[in-house]
């Protein structure tokens, strides 16, 4: 267990923190319109009131805020699955003494009943991002770099908890030539890209957060700055500032990034 791997998972302790409190805000805010529906429900037929449509609005907030607290919270229950070792809490694995001769222990109907619900939901989410691309850190615990690339989930295996990676498209100065490489993975070293094709999973990064993108116009992953936090609509790109991207004159040139090539820097990320 690494301090980055920790680190990792209390950053992600903190966005699901703050997203419940947004969540508090936008109810208190759903909270006072129907107080004011209920004392005077004709409001809404004068001239200029919006109270149905700010009602809308703060609807549609509470419910992207919930399941963007759905996926955090699933990323956080792979990180603590990846770092839990197999087997119920607190069981010790017992010792022979002397010359007990080993027996074989085969799996029945109850132990695989033992696995919950939560447990079996959990697993299947992992499962479920085979074929997706994902960010997935390929440097060891001992590197002095963590190195963040884009690849394919090939395969999860449910056993090893391990993922089986391929980066599609390797750099002229990786082993092979150029070829097609694989990588076995834990979970906590895979970041899920937000869906294309599903924008309430993007999150919303405060002004001067740092993040991993995509760099426009290529598949490599690199550490850059928010510079724009307001974004309207969940769909709309995010304007960074990507370390060692300075121009000829010395400034940092903004770039912009779709929602869905943009996610979280893991805390003791070692640049």
């Amino acid at each position: 267990m690494s301090t980055s791997e920790i680190a990792s998972i209390l950053d992600n302790s903190k966005e699901l923190d703050r997203l419940r409190k947004e969540q508090e805000e936008v109810l208190s805010d759903i909270n006072k319109i129907h107080k004011k529906l209920q004392t005077n429900p004709e409001v809404v037929e004068k001239p200029g009131d919006a109270s149905l449509s700010k009602l809308k609005l703060l609807y549609t907030q509470a419910k992207d805020l919930s399941e963007t607290e759905v996926r955090v919270s699933n990323i956080l229950l792979a990180q603590l699955d990846a770092l839990l070792p197999p087997g119920p809490p607190g069981q010790q694995r017992r010792r022979l003494e002397g010359n007990e001769p080993k027996k074989k222990q085969k799996k029945n109907d109850s132990d695989i009943s033992r696995v919950t619900p939560s447990m079996r939901n959990q697993v299947d989410n992992l499962a479920s991002l085979k074929g997706e691309q994902v960010a997935a850190r390929v440097t060891t615990e001992e590197s002095e770099k963590d190195e963040y690339i884009v690849v394919k989930v090939i395969h999860y295996d449910r056993e090893t908890r391990e993922f089986e990676v391929l980066d599609e498209e390797p750099g002229d100065d990786e082993e092979g030539g150029g070829g097609q490489r694989k990588y076995k993975l834990p979970a906590s070293h895979i970041i899920p890209f937000p869906k294309r094709n599903d924008p309430t999973t993007a999150l919303d990064f405060p002004l001067g957060r740092a993040v991993l993108a995509v760099y426009p116009g290529t598949t490599a992953l690199y550490k850059a700055t928010v510079v724009n936090p307001n974004r309207k609509r969940k769909t709309d790109d995010y304007l960074l500032e990507f370390d060692d991207d300075e121009s000829e004159d010395g400034s940092m040139p903004k770039r912009t990034v779709p929602f869905y090539n943009v996610v979280t820097l893991p805390e003791g990320h070692r640049q």
